[in-house]
């Protein structure tokens, strides 16, 4: 089931807040980082809130980044994120060269971190579950670390077919680690092929709405990550604390 947590409303942090504006001010300059909706933390500074009921409202984010073999020499040490998700697999064989190289840094980096498969509907999910679990458990494990289902394709099948490999995928990985997988999406294909997936965690992608500032889609009443933009590489807020997030991964 989901974590109460997750829908609770969130406290206002000002030296979270800062950071995660500063995170903002470091990779995009100008680009305004969003509170949740209705709020906005700005890259630049701003006057003073006359309203202090409305400045109590403003959320906390922890801002986060993600990572690929598209990014092979990303610099976790530099990096503001609180958190950290890299490319493990991909389908029934891709295994992404870099996946070693970026889990030690995160761990150097003692960040919360997180690995995702990028799934293919035309193949059998279980096989793709193990695939992806081989490839992670080669790697040294920690309690807190995330797990992730990215699926952003249909490869031809249904909504239906979509659908049930998703669910037999996170249903594999949950019943092999006792880790409910985080499920990454778009906001429109999570709406279209989520139906019965809100017991896990939402990871979205909408690109047109501020950090923070997005609705949940399909059976969702919360949401774990938003990832707003993917210039110049792909960036994220959660409103959960790094604590909370390191809750939704392995077991201590």
């Amino acid at each position: 089931m989901p974590k109460p947590w997750l829908d609770a409303v969130l406290t206002y942090r000002p030296g979270n807040r800062l950071k995660v504006a500063l995170a903002g001010a470091l990779l995009a300059g100008t680009t305004a980082v969003a509170g949740v909706t209705g709020t906005a933390i700005a890259a630049t500074a701003t006057p003073a809130d006359p309203n202090p009921a409305a400045a109590q409202q403003q959320a906390t984010l922890t801002y986060g980044q993600d990572v690929s073999n598209y990014q092979p020499n990303h610099d976790w040490v530099s990096s503001p994120a609180e958190f950290g998700i890299i490319k493990a697999t991909e389908g029934l064989t891709f295994r992404d060269h870099t996946f070693a190289r970026h889990w030690a840094e995160l761990d150097k980096k003692g960040i919360v971190r997180g690995a995702y498969h990028y799934g293919h509907p035309r193949n059998n999910p279980i096989a793709e579950a193990e695939h992806f679990l081989s490839v992670v458990n080669s790697q040294p494990a920690k309690p807190g670390d995330l797990l992730v289902l990215d699926l952003e394709t249909t490869n031809g099948r249904s909504v239906a077919e979509v659908n049930a490999w998703a669910k037999a995928w996170l249903a594999h990985v949950e019943s092999k680690t006792g880790v409910k997988p985080i499920f990454y999406s778009g906001w429109h294909f999570a709406d279209t092929y989520g139906a019965g997936l809100s017991e896990y965690p939402l990871w979205v992608a909408h690109y047109s709405k501020p950090a923070g500032q997005v609705t949940p889609p399909a059976d969702w009443t919360s949401w774990a990550i938003h990832q707003y933009t993917e210039n110049p590489i792909d960036q994220n807020v959660s409103p959960l604390t790094p604590d909370q997030l390191r809750a939704l991964g392995r077991p201590a």
